[in-house]
């Protein structure tokens, strides 16, 4: 989940671009969205770590959050639970306490409910940046990386090949490689188009 594994692709430039920009910001708080398999946690999470930043899911803040201090925070699936009036009156804390704070999302936060109007408001008048559902570029430079940590060298064909039969997303790319790379290795076979045909679901 670091951000030298993060793949960079024309679905996610803009928001690689002003997640590395930090801490030059234009604004203290933005949000990253986008389908699930977008790439947002992984950018979140990189983030993070360069901003020495809190992660909390958005359903587990409580008023205990708020007695901590936090230089940074990251609210992950903002838009993934029904507002609350508790849940939101923390929300406006942290947006007010003038740290730097990065929601992830599925809807962009013009589209974001809240319960209090000023909350709302600071929604609409958010930062965001959305995430491409990944495409083909980015599918296939993940199987090549994810074949490359195991130190496994297959012909583009290969790659091709995975990327038209499988479902299009990272988690099933990374269950996909780790399966051939399996078979492979118990047949004493390289990884091929034939092996790889072999394993493709029905």
């Amino acid at each position: 989940m670091g951000r030298e594994d993060f793949i960079v692709a024309p679905g996610n430039r803009e928001a690689v671009a002003f997640v590395d920009a930090y801490p030059e910001w234009p604004a203290p708080a933005a949000a990253l969205t986008g389908p699930a398999g977008s790439g947002k946690s992984h950018l979140a999470a990189a983030w993070a770590k360069r901003a020495n930043a809190r992660a909390v899911e958005a359903p587990a803040l409580n008023a205990d959050f708020l007695k901590q201090v936090f230089a940074a925070v990251v609210v992950e699936n903002i838009d993934a639970v029904e507002p609350t009036a508790a849940r939101d009156a923390i929300l406006f804390a942290l947006l007010e306490g003038g740290g730097a704070v990065l929601f992830t999302g599925r809807e962009p936060p013009s589209r974001w409910r809240a319960t209090l109007p000023d909350l709302l408001s600071r929604y609409r008048a958010m930062l965001s940046f959305p995430l491409w559902e990944p495409d083909d570029t980015l599918l296939g430079a993940l199987a090549r990386k994810l074949f490359a940590d195991r130190q496994v060298n297959v012909p583009d064909a290969v790659i091709d090949q995975m990327v038209r039969s499988i479902e299009r997303s990272p988690a099933a790319i990374h269950a996909f490689v780790a399966r051939a790379d399996a078979k492979a290795l118990s047949e004493k076979r390289p990884i091929t188009v034939a092996l790889v045909r072999e394993i493709l679901p029905d």
